[in-house]
């Protein structure tokens, strides 16, 4: 069973560790990258809730949600506005395979259906056309692509 805690200066360290696989690292940022972009955006006035995945104690993954935009995000899609989004998602290589996606995307749901900054209509996501694992993997959880794009990735969303 998964859970999801807070990054925070105790866990930080054991998430930066965490990697994809070679192969799957032109589809998600790097874990660093996301940790600065929470920062940034949280002091642009916005919100984001970056999460390491545990398996019991174990760091297997990290996962990011954010809402609405921030005071610098200029080109964002307009699904964005007053809803959440499943910014970031990974598991690291050593623990793929297992269904911890699933249950990250899951634990995920749910936090983001406790309304943490308020009411919304939508959760969205997006990610690289050839990424078609996760593709699947989001579809199954009744994610819908809207033909939109943020940048080059194609988004998806689900009513909440």
């Amino acid at each position: 069973m998964l859970k999801l805690e807070k990054i925070n200066g105790k866990n930080v360290w054991d998430i930066l560790k965490l990697c994809v696989s070679q192969e799957q690292k032109s589809f998600v940022a790097r874990n660093d990258i996301s940790i600065i972009e929470a920062y940034t955006t949280i002091t642009g006035n916005g919100y984001a809730f970056p999460f390491g995945i545990y398996k019991e104690d174990t760091p297997v993954g990290f996962l990011m949600i954010g809402f609405d935009t921030d005071d610098y995000w200029e080109d964002a899609p307009s699904i964005a506005k007053g809803n959440y989004n499943l910014w970031r998602l990974m598991i690291d290589r050593n623990y793929q395979k297992q269904g911890y996606g699933t249950e990250a995307i899951r634990l995920a749901l749910n936090f983001i259906k406790t309304f943490p900054c308020g009411k919304a209509e939508y959760c969205w996501l997006s990610y690289e056309p050839e990424n078609e694992v996760a593709s699947r993997l989001y579809r199954s959880f009744g994610f819908v692509e809207t033909g939109e794009k943020d940048g080059e990735e194609l988004i998806a969303v689900l009513k909440l």
